[in-house]
Parts: C-alpha cells; sequence; structure tokens
C-alpha cells in the first residue's frame, strides 16, 4: 500500500442571494399586526327549585368585567351532548364502606342518566389518578369500568393532583367539557397544592366542574355520637374543609356542587347537572381591556329588563314573582404576549 495522489476540488463561488422583492408602487412601507381576543361564557339560569329558565333573550344579559360593562357580540341558547369525565375516589380508610357506597352510588346514577350522543370518560383516584376508561359512548363499557371499583388499595386521596391531572388532559379536547368528581374532598398529600388547583381551573377554558360530595349521612352520625369530644370537633372541621374545597372548584369554573345526605337524592342531582350541562347560556364579548397581562379578569352575570338597567323580574303563570341564580365562571384569565 503506497502513497496515492487525491485530485483537487475545485473551489465554487457561493451561489447568489435572490433578490429582494421590489415595493409596489402607491403602497406605503409598514406591517400590520391584529390581536384581538373574544371571551366565551357558558351560563345557566336556575329557579329556586333548580329548574332551567328558557327564553331569555340576549338584551336580558349584562356582563361586567372587573365591574365596567362590556358589548355582547353573540348570544345563543345551546342544546349540546355531554363530554364528561367522571373522577371518583376509590381509598381504602377507616370509613370506607360508606364513602365508597355514595361514590359507586352516585357514579351508576350518573351511567344510568347518559344518551347515546354523549361522551364519558371514567379516571379512579387514590395515591395517583388512574384511567378506568377512555372517551366513550358505550354505556355498557362505562359500567364494565365502575365494576372493577370493588377492593381499594390505598388509603390516600390525592384530590389535587388528580384533579390538576384530569385539567391537563382535557384541556387538549375541543369543545365545552365537564368534570363531575365525585369523592369526600378530602386529601391526603398532594404534589399539587390547593391553590396551584384554583390556578390551573381558571386557567383552562371551556370545562365546567360539578362536585358531588360523599358521606354526609355517615359524618352527621358521627357529629351526633362524638361531636362535643375533640375527636369530633377535628374530624368537623376536616370535613368543612373538604366541602369548602369541592364548592370552591365548582364555584370557580361555573359547576354546582352537591352534597346529598340520602340515597334517593342521587337521582335528582344527577338530573340537575344533565338539564346543567344540556341546556345553558353561550355569550361571548370583546373585552374592552385588550392588554395582555396574564392578569385574572372578574367576570359578573345580571340579568335585565330590555333596554334598561333595571333588575329582571320573572313571574310564573300565576304572576308570582320567581327567584333565580346565574351560574357562570367567575373570571378568567387573560393572555400573554407571544414571545
Amino acid at each position: 500500500m503506497g502513497p496515492y495522489a487525491i485530485p483537487k476540488i475545485p473551489e465554487t463561488p457561493p451561489s447568489p442571494a435572490p433578490p429582494a422583492p421590489k415595493q409596489p408602487e402607491g403602497v406605503p412601507d409598514y406591517s400590520l399586526s391584529k390581536n384581538v381576543s373574544v371571551v366565551s361564557i357558558d351560563a345557566i339560569v336556575l329557579s329556586k327549585d333548580g329548574q332551567f329558565i328558557p327564553g331569555l333573550k340576549q338584551e336580558n344579559f349584562r356582563v361586567l368585567e372587573d365591574g365596567v360593562a362590556q358589548p355582547i357580540t353573540s348570544f345563543g341558547q345551546t342544546q349540546a351532548p355531554i363530554t364528561a369525565v367522571l373522577l371518583i375516589e376509590f381509598a381504602n380508610n377507616n370509613y370506607t364502606t360508606a364513602f365508597l357506597a355514595d361514590a359507586l352510588r352516585a357514579a351508576y346514577t350518573f351511567a344510568e342518566s347518559l344518551r347515546k350522543d354523549d361522551w364519558v370518560a371514567v379516571i379512579e383516584y387514590d395515591l395517583k389518578s388512574n384511567i378506568l376508561l377512555d372517551f366513550t359512548r358505550d354505556k355498557t363499557a362505562v359500567f364494565g369500568a365502575l365494576n372493577r371499583l370493588r377492593v381499594p388499595g390505598f388509603n390516600e386521596r390525592n384530590l389535587f393532583d388528580a384533579l390538576y391531572d384530569t385539567l391537563d388532559r382535557i384541556d387538549r379536547i375541543k369543545g365545552r367539557k365537564e368534570i363531575v368528581v365525585i369523592g369526600s374532598g378530602m386529601d391526603s398529600f398532594s404534589k399539587i397544592s390547593y391553590d396551584r388547583v384554583q390556578k390551573k381551573i381558571k386557567e383552562t377554558s371551556n370545562v365546567t366542574i360539578f362536585t358531588v360530595s360523599t358521606g354526609r349521612a355517615f359524618n352527621e352520625w358521627l357529629d351526633a355520637r362524638y361531636g362535643m369530644s375533640p375527636l369530633g370537633q377535628i374530624r368537623s372541621l376536616d370535613y368543612l374543609q373538604a366541602d369548602n374545597q369541592m364548592r370552591t372548584f365548582a364555584q370557580i369554573s361555573g359547576g354546582r356542587w352537591y352534597s346529598p345526605r340520602f340515597q334517593a337524592d342521587f337521582p335528582g342531582v344527577f338530573q340537575d347537572i344533565s338539564n346543567s350541562v344540556r341546556n345553558q347560556y353561550t355569550i361571548t364579548f370583546k373585552p374592552a381591556n385588550q392588554k395582555l397581562d396574564g392578569s385574572y379578569r372578574k367576570l359578573k352575570l345580571e340579568l335585565t329588563e330590555s333596554g334598561s338597567d333595571k333588575p329582571l323580574v320573572l313571574r310564573n303563570r300565576k304572576n308570582k314573582e320567581v327567584k333565580y341564580q346565574i351560574i357562570a365562571r367567575d373570571g378568567y384569565m387573560a393572555g400573554r404576549p407571544v414571545e
């Protein structure tokens, strides 16, 4: 193997850059950018006995953002199928029988209320969340997933982690979504804090959370037996805090919190949830404050008489005044500038 010669590759000059496009005559040299944000609100108007009130018009609604009235750009009453996640607490503790019975009873009642065009996923949580069933329209598959909830393995109930993870998953799904949380509302030692979960709910658009607290009858029995003892007072404070957390999650997202006492109450609870989800008013507006500062904007909906700022008075067929409540998100998170 001796030395051999390698021919030298001739150097070629780089190809010239393409010429820049010429500016057309009579057209000024400038760039145009447009940034318009539109906010959408799903609102539920219910009578005192929980019945949806139909027939309201755009001029009956008044939207306030941080106390400033906003012009409504579009309005409509929607009747849409459900796209929901059933998030169930499935933990082993000293009172498993009472709480688990309520949770499963509530879950089965919810499954019975489904229609053929509804999409539902089932997730259970204890130490961590576990997807039992991905989104499906098959009611039989939903019952099959619930039938797997028989013997819980862990004592922990990490509600904050499970709810945060579920919000993160469904944020990628377009359109309106619902989360139905069924559990005690207790949290053992989640990595996610209570404040972070609230912030996540505010940042996740088009998600309504309905919460169903379990074990109310059992808690009242404990309170009657051990109410004045140190143990009874500690447990009472724990479950008051748990109920407050469940109530807050629903309130922030524009949903409702339920605390049924008896078995017969569960069908009515899920009938209310079904009516609330399927019958809503959808309102959109372009906020006057177009700053992209990532701040939280407080929202308030009011019903007014057409053409005035006077509160709307609703009457039934007997001409008696009907009390009502408006359920909607209490705010939204403004966008941030794109870097």
